[in-house]
């Protein structure tokens, strides 16, 4: 196999934000590093990663970096996840996940629908094993705070198509929501799960009031859910989907 800077030399010249060199719970039965792409397209005044939703840079890390971190771990990892921000906002996403495949490594990605196009691409160029779609809260609640208004009709429509490609495209994957006021309900979560109705796997996330985007929205309250509150909403999930449960 060629060195990285061989391999990497006419790729664009993407930057990570951030490397976790190891996770048991971020790709599902598997040994994974997550490494963080800076930049998002949505404003989610609870999002746990604001530096990256800001589009700014924690860690500065090159893909020639990358891939020397992974060449020595193949044999105790299983897979990368990739996360951010938003991946599919970056246009060297395709050589990231050709570099790790090269590594032997499986490809998860997160992503929050947003880009249909740029997931159709990944899919048919075999480039990813796992999809993890946000969902944050029924299709059409989707406006300010979350994105400006003028662009919510055309992202309605990429969210479903989104949808559609993930459930039907052959890839394991899951749907996610963060659960908490007032993007969540027991009424919206019914219709979060019916705009996914028959999806193999849907997981709710407690909201955790650590590192917040936007922590003046909440007003000193917090917003999220007890857990008997979440296990009604996962109540209320279940019947649209082939498996909801609550991830801590």
């Amino acid at each position: 196999m060629n060195g990285p800077k061989q391999l990497h030399a006419d790729a664009p010249q993407m930057i990570l934000a951030g490397l976790q060199k190891q996770s048991l719970i971020d790709f599902p039965d598997r040994i994974s590093c997550v490494v963080f792409v800076s930049g998002c397209n949505f404003a989610c005044p609870y999002c746990h990663n604001p530096e990256l939703a800001r589009g700014r840079f924690p860690e500065r890390i090159t893909l020639d970096q990358l891939t020397a971190f992974l060449a020595p771990r193949r044999s105790l990892l299983d897979g990368v996840v990739i996360s951010g921000g938003e991946p599919t906002l970056s246009p060297g996403l395709e050589h990231l996940c050709r570099a790790i495949r090269e590594q032997g490594l499986a490809v998860k990605l997160d992503t929050n629908g947003s880009r249909p196009e740029v997931l159709g691409r990944m899919i048919r160029e075999g480039l990813v094993d796992y999809l993890a779609m946000d969902l944050k809260t029924a299709m059409a609640r989707y406006g300010p705070p979350l994105i400006p208004p003028d662009a919510a009709a055309a992202l309605r429509r990429s969210l479903g198509r989104s949808i559609r490609l993930i459930m039907t495209c052959g890839l394991d994957y899951e749907f996610r929501t963060t659960c908490l006021r007032p993007f969540v309900d027991e009424a919206l979560i019914t219709e979060m799960a019916r705009s996914i109705e028959g999806a193999r796997r849907y997981i709710l996330q407690p909201f955790r009031d650590v590192s917040l985007l936007n922590p003046a929205f909440f007003a000193n309250r917090f917003p999220g859910f007890t857990p008997p509150e979440m296990e009604r909403l996962r109540a209320a999930a279940s019947p649209f989907v082939a498996h909801c449960r609550i991830r801590s």
